[in-house]
């Protein structure tokens, strides 16, 4: 259990008029204009401010600072729009008690290192100069994997990783909660307040459920990559193999849906986006053990795999299991890349995509060092020494499939 805040009202507690203008960042006179004028559908009484009233003061302040007039806000606050605010009394309060030094002096960490940890954490600017209790706590953690011999490069980049994937969990949990709930919500016609009410009642059920769920995901994926690390590290062990300290060698693959930016004009941007969504899961669910999708750029997927003979293997089994009208095109090489803050970089990342860019519908292209990798059950068709764009020199292409019966 983390302690409180300093000078930070727990959860549930009511505070005055001067309190919540403060944690609003207005005049005590402005919050008291905003009641009389009707802009709070779940209102402090007597002075006294729930903590759903201060959130949903923010939320007005906010809008006000992006130009919104109150009629406006007083709509939508009446229509239920801005019950999703009252979501944020569950949450940790990040209202700061402790500076920088302050922070420093606890956790032992230079002032210049808390700044960069918070801005590869993705943070806004400024946002070390005023620190909660819940920041200090992380800051002290992360001194206690620094005091353990973990290398301050390395952590860096892990901070990033994490500060990447967590704000793409938590924009995904605030967008499709709109969507799926908030908005239906307003369809069926229920009034502002019952709105928030349920919006409320339904958040405090599920909120703490993520985390237990996405620790229990974490773990599951460290035992798999430990394993394939531990098996990669052996192959090029025996191999003979040595890479330079932070790069790695794999087999890159990337996929895309041939005739995409057709498809959007024919069928529209939902329809066409449907058709994205079947085919990134379609790679997700058939991608062999040793490798991942590393990210998807619209209709693009890229994979690795430590295996290279397993990914082109894969590449030519999909495109026989695909019945879309939008057939993919597949590229895969394998080579020496960097790897930096969970992505794959350099020369070979580059030369995988370009191969891909040069494969026809329904084709996966390979390069030389995938055909020496690869098992003999397959076939490699010629297909010629090709300037790839960027590319001084010719690579050797191969179409790559099955033998013919």
């Amino acid at each position: 259990m983390l302690p409180e805040p300093p000078d930070i009202p727990a959860p549930g507690e009511v505070v005055s008029t001067v309190e919540a203008a403060r944690r609003v960042g207005v005049a005590p006179s402005t919050l008291r204009r905003w009641v009389e004028q009707g802009l709070f559908a779940d209102g402090p009484m007597d002075g006294r401010w729930p903590p759903t009233a201060v959130a949903h003061a923010r939320i007005v302040a906010r809008l006000r600072d992006r130009g919104h007039a109150l009629q406006e806000i007083r709509t939508a606050t009446h229509e239920g729009r801005l019950a999703f605010g009252y979501v944020e009394e569950l949450l940790p309060d990040i209202a700061g008690g402790y500076t920088l030094r302050e922070a420093a002096r606890r956790t032992g960490l230079a002032p210049k290192l808390i700044e960069r940890i918070f801005a590869a954490v993705g943070f806004p600017a400024g946002s070390a100069d005023s620190l909660s209790e819940y920041d200090m706590e992380m800051l002290e953690h992360i001194s206690a994997v620094l005091g353990a011999g973990f290398p301050l490069m390395a952590l860096m980049q892990l901070i990033r990783v994490y500060g990447q994937s967590v704000a793409q969990i938590a924009d995904a949990e605030v967008r499709l909660f709109h969507l799926y709930v908030h908005e239906p919500l307003l369809r069926d016609g229920m009034p502002g307040i019952e709105v928030a009410e349920q919006m409320n009642d339904l958040t405090a059920r599920v909120l703490p459920l993520a985390s237990p769920v996405m620790d229990h995901v974490h773990r599951r994926f460290l035992h798999h990559f430990i394993e394939q690390d531990i098996v990669g590290h052996m192959e090029s062990d025996l191999g003979g193999a040595g890479s330079e300290l932070g790069r790695l060698r794999v087999a890159i693959g990337f996929a895309d849906l041939a005739g995409y930016t057709q498809l959007t004009e024919q069928q529209g941007d939902l329809e066409a986006a449907g058709v994205v969504e079947r085919f990134v899961a379609n790679v997700a669910d058939t991608l062999p053990e040793d490798a991942r999708i590393v990210k998807t750029i619209g209709d693009e997927v890229m994979v690795v795999s430590t295996d290279p003979a397993a990914l082109v293997d894969w590449a030519v089994g999909f495109q026989t299991l695909v019945s879309d009208t939008s057939l993919p095109r597949i590229g895969v090489h394998v080579g020496e890349v960097v790897y930096r803050d969970g992505d794959y970089y350099g020369r070979e990342v580059n030369l995988a995509s370009r191969v891909a860019a040069r494969a026809g519908a329904g084709e996966v292209l390979v390069t030389r060092a995938i055909v020496e990798a690869s098992g003999k059950h397959l076939e490699f068709e010629y297909i010629g020494e090709v300037k790839l764009k960027g590319f001084d020199e010719v690579t050797e292409l191969f179409l790559a499939g099955l033998p013919e019966e």
